[in-house]
């Protein structure tokens, strides 16, 4: 199969069942691109991921882009991220078209209520598994939990606690 109609259809299926954005899409991204495709290792995929996160834009695009270009250069990360919102805008504008002559009927509130338990429960089994792959080390873990009070409980900038934490690994890397 032509590679870029391959990465087409393979970010459209990831786009497709990706509910609740960037962090629910990391067990599926993972599921096709390395175990399926096999174009990519885990750790790339965390890197991409890692490099879309810290990016402007949606980290969900950012990481496909990514991908895309690994595999296929500029016109691959254009065609991944064609391919991953694709989905994204026919089901908008389906929503958008009925949604006003649905959205009081209690079997549509009740299956958006399901939608946003199942997408929290997607989230934190992709925050529990990354953190299980990169907190590995008590200093990991350490980084990890403070990064995490900074951010939640002190109200730091997450820009300005990325910026220190990779200083941080920078200076840790060269010990």
């Amino acid at each position: 199969m032509n590679i870029y109609l391959d990465l087409f259809i393979t970010f459209f299926k990831v786009g497709l069942f990706t509910f609740g954005g960037g962090y629910a899409m990391l067990p599926l991204l993972e599921r096709e691109i390395v175990d399926n495709k096999k174009w990519a290792s885990r750790e790339e995929i965390l890197d991409y991921y890692a490099i879309g996160q810290a990016t402007p834009g949606i980290i969900a695009v950012n990481t496909s882009t990514f991908c895309g270009f690994s595999k296929a250069g500029n016109l691959g990360g254009l065609v991944a991220s064609l391919g991953f919102i694709s989905p994204s805008i026919i089901i908008i504008t389906i929503i958008a078209k009925f949604l006003k002559e649905f959205a009081h009927l209690l079997f549509i509130q009740y299956a958006f209520a399901g939608i946003r338990v199942a997408v929290c429960a997607l989230v934190l089994n992709t925050v529990i598994n990354l953190v299980k792959k990169n907190a590995n080390s008590k200093v990991k873990f350490a980084v990890f939990l403070l990064t995490f009070i900074a951010i939640a409980f002190l109200s730091i900038s997450p820009v300005l606690v990325v910026i220190i934490v990779g200083v941080f690994g920078i200076l840790l890397g060269r010990r």
